[in-house]
């Protein structure tokens, strides 16, 4: 059972989240917006972390640059996603620490499928 944090500010997609994790058996918490992100990380220690790009008070690109600064946190899995799913901003996500990038909106199918592989990384 994955501990998840999911950094999304958008209600509908939060809440198709809520429901596929909790049907999967994942314990999971949502931020509405990434200002706390960073703290409640490093207080939760989450297996993988769920984070929207466009987020109201910092993107989720600042958030990851962040996070992969601090190697107490280098084992935190990152699913990134984003509306504007462009091969531009997918490699801007990679090329920042991210370890996978998903655009929204994405098929359920393909959502399981990535946090199986982040979930599955050493």
């Amino acid at each position: 059972m994955a501990r998840i944090l999911v950094v999304e500010d958008e209600d509908n997609i939060a809440v198709a989240l809520d429901f596929l994790l909790s049907r999967d058996g994942h314990v999971h918490e949502r931020l509405a917006s990434g200002g706390d992100a960073l703290n409640r990380i490093r207080e939760t220690r989450p297996d993988l972390v769920l984070l929207d790009v466009m987020l109201p008070d910092i993107s989720g690109y600042q958030i990851v640059q962040d996070l992969r600064a601090d190697p107490a946190l280098a084992d935190v899995q990152v699913l990134m996603m984003t509306a504007r799913g462009s091969v531009v901003e997918r490699r801007k996500g990679l090329a920042l620490g991210a370890d996978g990038f998903i655009a929204k909106p994405f098929e359920l199918s393909e959502l399981r499928s990535e946090m199986s592989r982040l979930l599955a990384a050493p």
